[in-house]
C-alpha cells in the first residue's frame, strides 16, 4: 500500500481490478478545501488513458513490476519479438502492449515491465528519446524561418512526425516518443 505522497511517473497501480502506470500527477492545494492529487494514468492492457482525482493522503495500492532491459528483434504475425540482453530468451508482445511501435526500429533498445508475482510480460516501453533518419520530406523554402512553420516528414521506422522546414531528406534528427515532436538535428 502507498499514499499520494509516494506518486511519481511510472508508478504502476492496482485500480479498479486493472493495473494502471501513472503518467502525469500534480498535487493541488486549493485555498479554499482539503488537497488532492490530479492524475493521469494509462491502461497497461488497453493503452486507454485516465484522469482520475485522488484525496490527498488516501491509501492505494501497488503492484510490484520488474523493468528488464530488451532488444526489439522483429515484427511477425503474433506481434513484436523481444530478446532478454541477459539470459537470451524471446518475449512476444502482441501489438496493443507496445506503445509507439512505429518509432521502433531493429536492434532498438527497450524496457519490457513485468508482473513480479506472475512474470507475465505486461508492456514494452521506448526510451524518451529515439534517433531516426529522415527518409522523405517536402523541400523546404530557403529563408523562410520568420514563423515556426512545420512540415510533414516520414522516418526510417515509417512514422509521420512533423518537423522544422530546414530539415532534408537523409539527416537524422532525435524525436520524442512520448509525442511524436521533433527534438533537434543529430550530428
Amino acid at each position: 500500500m502507498a499514499t499520494t505522497a509516494d506518486f511519481r511517473n511510472g508508478l504502476v497501480l492496482n485500480y479498479n481490478g486493472d493495473l494502471h502506470v501513472i503518467t502525469e500527477f500534480q498535487h493541488v492545494k486549493p485555498g479554499k478545501g482539503p488537497a488532492f492529487v490530479r492524475t493521469k494514468m494509462r491502461n497497461i492492457k488497453t493503452g486507454k488513458v485516465i484522469d482520475n482525482t485522488f484525496n490527498a493522503g488516501v491509501k492505494v495500492e501497488t503492484a510490484r513490476v520488474e523493468q528488464r532491459p530488451h532488444q526489439f528483434l522483429y515484427k511477425d504475425d503474433y506481434g513484436y519479438n523481444f530478446m532478454d540482453n541477459s539470459s537470451f530468451e524471446q518475449v512476444t508482445l502482441p501489438e496493443a502492449m507496445v506503445p509507439f511501435a512505429d518509432l521502433m526500429k531493429e536492434g532498438q533498445e527497450v524496457t519490457i515491465l513485468f508482473h513480479a508475482e506472475t512474470e507475465q510480460p505486461l508492456t514494452a516501453e521506448l526510451p524518451a528519446f529515439v534517433e531516426l533518419v529522415v527518409t522523405y520530406t517536402e523541400p523546404g523554402l530557403r529563408g523562410d524561418t520568420a514563423t515556426n512553420t512545420l512540415k510533414p516528414a516520414i522516418v526510417e521506422t515509417g512514422a509521420r512526425i512533423q518537423v522544422p522546414l530546414f530539415i532534408d531528406q537523409d539527416q537524422k534528427i532525435r524525436v520524442d516518443t512520448r509525442d511524436y515532436t521533433y527534438v533537434e538535428r543529430v550530428k
